[in-house]
């Protein structure tokens, strides 16, 4: 009987997965979804799929590390984690012994800005799983034995993180030019901030976020909108409005001049970070930026990052650079694996390309390339139901509009290379920003 039910979950879960692999490419023509604000505040973004006997369900809570209080680093997260750790009628295994046994999926996930529950489950068990998917958020009981367990699993994970030379960089990186900005400390938390979350702030920072107007629901596939709102009337019915105070944010401050963090570690390469605030996601300028970065070392082996610091200077097998464009502002960085002995003259090239960059214009085939690839490829940021209603929630988040499909190719192709320029000259800067570089440090920096 054991081996027939394992048997049946591993089919089940195989042909799960088929079904989202085979799905057909959607196509958009206007608004991409239905969206409404029930009477309860929660915003819901529908969106009928009918392809496939599929339902994805996202359901985001504007309750990230940005309102957690600082001394309690992530409370938010841990939060999260706990959700699908035990209910008032489920216990922990139940409630993934049920999701496991019809092949879907119920996992939850802690960010900044918020934090994310999804679904997955087939058309016939959609019942099923909205009563696990509210039965999470309504009633979780946050045990002490689950939290002192999802403390010791997240204080291993901080530890181990400690002996990777990129994530330590990265979180060195953000705290420099975050400061006490909440985007400045781990979304994890640190081993002391974890050890002071008692279950009463996990309780209370439950109570006071986790309420429907505080919420985006997004639901993608196999479900009319009678059948969606009978659900939600069925599931949800005492989750009330109860209102959240938005909390003031501290304001990043910004640098004159370099500011450089050096952390020595007995490694043959060195980690190297350069960069500074960047933008916000809806900053308007973000399209312009998007276009410039491609060029400079978003696009791979198209970028001049790339063709400068690993082709022509074979100073590194990778280099890259990226905006990360957030709720509350952003950041701009460089980053490579070099020799020790060669860490100057790549942060020296990354500053040449940094100010290239704010001095020429692009030539007309680097300005055509990343249109055609930022355009060509966005896309496959919607070729699931599982994307589609993940993206709806960004959508929504960030006010870019249910027309962004149809919004995002105008709004690229409009760039020019004076739009380009401008935004370098703004966005990047080659005189005030942060380097941290971790690494054997008398090679690295002779001299220090």
């Amino acid at each position: 009987m054991g081996q027939s039910r394992e048997k049946l979950k591993i089919s089940l879960r195989l042909l799960f997965l088929f079904l989202v692999l085979v799905g057909p490419a959607p196509a958009f023509a206007g608004r991409m979804a239905d969206r409404e604000v029930l009477p309860n505040g929660v915003v819901l973004l529908h969106e009928e799929r009918s392809g496939l006997p599929i339902v994805r369900v996202v359901l985001a809570i504007k309750a990230g590390s940005v309102v957690e209080p600082a001394e309690k680093a992530g409370l938010a997260n841990l939060t999260a984690d706990l959700l699908n750790e035990g209910t008032e009628k489920r216990s922990s295994k139940q409630i993934s012994g049920e999701i496991e046994f019809v092949g879907g999926e119920l996992g939850t996930s802690g960010g900044a800005d918020f934090i994310t529950v999804t679904l997955s489950v087939l058309k016939k068990d959609v019942d099923l799983g909205f009563d696990l998917l509210s039965d999470i958020i309504l009633n979780p009981v946050f045990s002490e034995d689950e939290i002192k367990r999802k403390k010791a699993v997240i204080i291993s994970s901080i530890m181990q993180q400690k002996e990777e030379p990129g994530i330590v960089a990265s979180k060195a990186f953000k705290k420099a030019i975050f400061g006490n900005h909440p985007y400045g400390r781990p979304v994890e938390g640190t081993e002391e901030s974890l050890d002071t979350i008692a279950r009463r702030d996990i309780i209370a920072f439950h109570s006071e976020y986790y309420v429907p107007d505080n919420a985006i629901l997004s639901v993608v596939g196999d479900i009319t909108k009678k059948e969606l709102r009978a659900l939600l009337d069925r599931y949800f019915k005492g989750w009330e409005r109860k209102g959240v105070p938005e909390k003031p944010l501290p304001v990043p401050g910004h640098l004159s001049a370099p500011e450089i963090i050096k952390i020595d570690k007995d490694l043959t390469q060195a980690n190297i970070i350069l960069g500074h605030l960047g933008i916000g996601r809806e900053n308007p300028d973000f399209y312009a930026v998007s276009v410039m970065n491609y060029i400079l070392g978003g696009g791979g082996f198209a970028s001049r990052l790339m063709d400068n610091i690993r082709d022509n200077k074979g100073l590194s097998y990778d280099v890259h650079s990226f905006f990360s464009a957030n709720k509350y502002g952003g950041s701009f960085q460089a980053g490579l694996q070099t020799k020790n002995r060669t860490a100057n003259a790549a942060i020296g090239e990354i500053l040449k390309e940094m100010e290239r960059m704010r001095t020429e214009q692009v030539t007309d085939k680097e300005l055509n390339d990343a249109k055609s690839y930022l355009t060509g490829s966005f896309p496959l940021r919607i070729d699931s139901n599982s994307k589609i209603a993940s993206f709806l929630i960004g959508v929504e988040f960030y006010n870019l509009g249910l027309d962004y499909v149809d919004k995002y190719k105008q709004l690229i192709e409009s760039v020019t290379k004076d739009d380009i320029l401008r935004v370098a000259r703004k966005y990047l800067d080659t005189k005030a920003y942060v380097l941290v570089v971790v690494g054997n440090i008398k090679q690295a920096i002779p001299g220090d």
